[in-house]
Parts: structure tokens; sequence; C-alpha cells
């Protein structure tokens, strides 16, 4: 198993869902970068169940800096980010020791480590990771908007509601703060009414999450197989429940003829613009100065209380399953932090390639 992404900088998780602690190390960091550890728990709170359209389970994510933060900097050595786990009801998972649960992790991650993986909420192929990933990103964001570049995502799709589009930077500055990530606050209530009813049904919901980059240099990204598409396809797809992702107009270009397509370009205050974005920012895998946009489909929540064909592997046999435990009736609007967080990381990642690891701190 690897579980370390990046190059000039990487970040190495760790850790189960109902095992002591979970966390992350962020080597390559530059030394003499501001930690906000204020700005921190404000983004693991994104990430935290809320409400009643979420898994109860209620974990405070009172996190602990081990290493590499000194008088309130970066020193430049490996950071150690731990975040402890408190609220675990491992009793909840026997049963589903043996019966597989559809469309989880849990039968393919038997096969990978032969049994010795731990089940228990779904162990290290769980959505509680994802914590790890938001606060080490947290360590790089206020470095990449002092650089002018903000990331921001917003709920797209949630059972057929949709959100309006992003029209201006504010917004993507403005949606990185919202706990329901939405552009249109009048569909929000919209979508959560979809997330309920189909929590009252035993079942799960899924949707499209819309991520935009502002501030990014054109000239990043370093094709044939490290291009900034590839990058960022590399880490959404390690977000659970992630199953596709395009760029721009994505596959709707099927559909275009190459004079409907084109970004065609000006000069502007002797800087060179697309007239229009339908690329997403990224051509030949490498920026070309306009915004980087990108959309990520989120399948719904498998683990359900509906009943369900499966297996027990203990018996080799068919059976039902209806799962017990505390989970998600929709993900959508928890993982746009997590997107978010990913994203970061891969810029900071390559900007540090292409500008050296000093340059987001200077």
């Amino acid at each position: 198993m690897k579980n370390t992404i990046g190059n000039s900088l990487s970040v190495t998780l760790f850790g189960e869902s109902h095992g002591k602690a979970i966390g992350a190390v962020i080597d390559g960091i530059a030394s003499g970068i501001p930690v906000d550890e204020a700005f921190i728990a404000a983004r693991l709170s994104r990430r935290r169940p809320k409400d009643n359209l979420s898994t109860p389970r209620q974990e405070k994510d009172e996190f602990s800096i081990l290493s590499g933060v000194f008088g309130g900097y970066t020193t430049g050595t490996p950071i150690c980010i731990t975040i402890p786990n408190a609220d675990t009801h491992s009793q909840d998972y026997g049963e589903m020791q043996n019966k597989m649960r559809p469309s989880h992790a849990d039968f393919s991650a038997l096969c990978r480590y032969k049994g010795f993986e731990d089940y228990r909420g779904g162990g290290h192929f769980s959505g509680r990771i994802t914590a790890a990933l938001v606060a080490a990103a947290a360590f790089v964001i206020p470095a990449l908007n002092k650089k002018g570049i903000y990331i921001g995502t917003h709920i797209k799709n949630i059972a057929g509601v949709l959100d309006n589009n992003f029209e201006n930077n504010q917004d993507i500055i403005d949606v990185s703060k919202k706990d329901f990530p939405v552009l249109n606050d009048a569909v929000a209530n919209k979508m959560q009414e979809k997330i309920l009813a189909a929590k009252t049904n035993g079942d799960s919901v899924g949707g499209i999450l819309e991520t935009a980059v502002i501030g990014i240099p054109a000239g990043v990204g370093e094709p044939w197989f490290d291009t900034l598409e590839g990058l960022i396809s590399h880490a959404v797809f390690s977000v659970p429940a992630v199953k596709g992702i395009e760029f721009g107009l994505g596959f709707d270009f099927a559909q275009k003829l190459g004079s409907e397509a084109n970004d065609q370009m000006y000069v502007s205050d002797g800087e060179i613009k697309c007239y229009t974005n339908n690329n997403g920012g990224v051509v030949g895998g490498i920026t070309n100065g306009m915004p980087i946009v990108f959309s990520a489909a989120i399948k719904p929540t498998p683990t359900i209380g509906k009943e369900q064909k499966t297996v027990d592997i203990s018996t080799m046999t068919d059976t039902t399953l209806a799962a017990r435990g505390r989970h998600d009736p929709c993900i959508v609007h928890r993982a746009a932090v997590v997107v978010e967080s990913v994203t970061a990381l891969v810029l900071a990642d390559a900007l540090s390639a292409k500008f050296g690891t000093d340059w987001l701190a200077q």
C-alpha cells in the first residue's frame, strides 16, 4: 500500500477509522510559512458532520502538531499532525466483518490484504481519513492565498437539484467558507430535502462537485505523465466515492465543433487571455493562465439501511445485509472541502517543482 502523494512537496496518510488516531506527514514544505491553528480547526470543522444531513458520529478533531512547527512557523522539516478517534462504535461492524457491503471497499480490500485489514468503520478506506488530508492542506492554503491563488468548490448537483455556475472570482473565494457550499442559497433547502428523503428511506444520494482555481500562472504542468490534469485527477480519485472527473466542458466536447469548442484568444493589458474557458484552464497538460475548472462525480454512500443482496465470506454463501452503524445519507457537501484540500496539495507540489520549494514562503 502506498499512502504518499507528491514529489517536491509530499503528503503521507496514516490511520484507520476506528484506530487510536489518523494523521498525515508533510515533507518538503518550505520553512518560514506561518501556521494558523485556528484556520486548521476551521477547515476541519467544514468537513465534520452537522445536523441530520450527515452521520451521527461526532469527532471533535482536536489535532496535535507533533513536529515541523516552531514559534508559529514551519521549520522546513517534516510536519506530523495527528487527529484522535474518540467517538467509535466498533461493535456496530461485527456483522460486516463477513458480510461484504455492496459497492464498498470491503471485498476489494479483503482480496488485496488477505483479511489482515481493519474492517471496522471501513478501516483505512473510510472517509474518516480525509480529515487528515484537510488538516495537511491547511498548512499550504494560506501560503497559496498570499500568492493570489484561491480554490473554491460548490455543489453543482445533488440528486438532480442544480446550483448556479461560477460567475466571478468572488464566488470562488466566498463558497470556500460555507459548510453547505452552494452559490445559490435558494437551492440549498431543495438539496437537503433530497438528502433527508433518502435518509428516511434508509437510502443515500450522490452528486457533482465543481471546483475552480484562480491565480494560477500559465506554464504549470509536466507532460507527458505529470500533466496538471493528471496530477489533480490522481489526487481527487483518492477521495472516497469519487467516480468521475472532467475539466472544462469535459465529455461535452464530444458534441461540439472545433469552432465552438476552441478558446479563442486576445491580449489585455499585456496578458494573453481567452474569451471562453472550455478547456478548464489546462491545455496540453499545462496551465494557460485561465481559471482551472473541473467537476467530480460523487456516488451515493454505499452503506445504507435498505436490505441488499451480498455474500458471507465466512460461509461462502449468498445472503442479505441491511447495514447498521452511523453513516451519511450523502457525503457530497462534506466532500467539498476535501476536494479543495487535495487540489491545494497538488498545486503546492506542482508550484514547488516549478519555482522551488522556498517559493511558497517568499
